[in-house]
């Protein structure tokens, strides 16, 4: 079933001179419990497209749609609403709340959305990102890894239609790094998430199902991987 679907999008920044695509007229569909590796060199585009995909920013033109909705042509508060329930956000460096500890950094959302919290699903996140002993801990009592692992927790927590990895082992060592790849392949197959990951490593997008390959904001190849 499809969850995701992309068609024609386009992302123009500056005019005149300055003028510059990011993103020229990309098209492609994602099945739900797909994962996704997107590749390509700095400058490529695949930042723009992840934020694009996210929420976080606004196409030049062209349409997102999730689970069949139009994701922009909602208006701010329903994109807020959207970024907050429908996807769930992997960042390089973490993002984690200082001043929290790691069971309210990944409880935040519901929090934020003024749900409940199913406790169950919450032991059964912490359990399997090994994180029983560090509950109570702040993010800078954790290693690099560890916040890595309470940032895909808070990412998951929502069960989010969507989750979107910007490089997500990009700030860790060669073992956490694997770590974390591990973690998302199981959340990928445990929990059937759908996980789209922007990358440089060529070795880790081979990790996922699928790599499509972006250059100069165009789509240059779009392939399964081969396992």
């Amino acid at each position: 079933m499809e969850i995701l679907k992309v068609e024609k999008l386009t992302k123009v920044y500056g005019k005149g001179e300055t003028k510059v695509t990011a993103l020229d007229h990309l098209s492609f569909s994602v099945e739900k419990g797909e994962f996704v590796a997107i590749v390509g060199a700095s400058g490529s585009g695949k930042s723009t497209l992840l934020h694009l995909l996210g929420g976080v920013d606004r196409p030049t033109s062209g349409k997102i749609f999730v689970e069949g909705e139009d994701v922009y042509k909602l208006n701010e508060t329903s994109l807020a609403i959207f970024r907050r329930r429908q996807v769930g956000l992997i960042y390089q460096f973490y993002n984690l709340i200082p001043i929290l500890n790691v069971k309210e950094n990944i409880t935040l959302p519901i929090l934020l959305d003024n749900k409940k919290v199913d406790e169950v699903y919450l032991k059964e996140i912490i359990e399997t990102l090994g994180l029983q002993n560090r509950v109570k801990h702040l993010p800078n009592e954790l290693s690099g890894g560890q916040q890595q692992r309470v940032s895909i927790g808070r990412a998951l927590m929502n069960r989010p239609s969507i989750l979107l990895a910007d490089e997500p082992t990009g700030n860790l060592d060669s073992k956490a790094s694997k770590e974390i790849m591990d973690l998302l392949k199981l959340s990928n197959k445990k929990y059937g998430q759908t996980i789209i990951m922007i990358t440089h490593d060529h070795n880790l997008a081979l990790t996922a199902d699928r790599i499509i390959t972006i250059e100069d904001g165009s789509i240059i190849s779009d392939e399964k991987v081969t396992k």
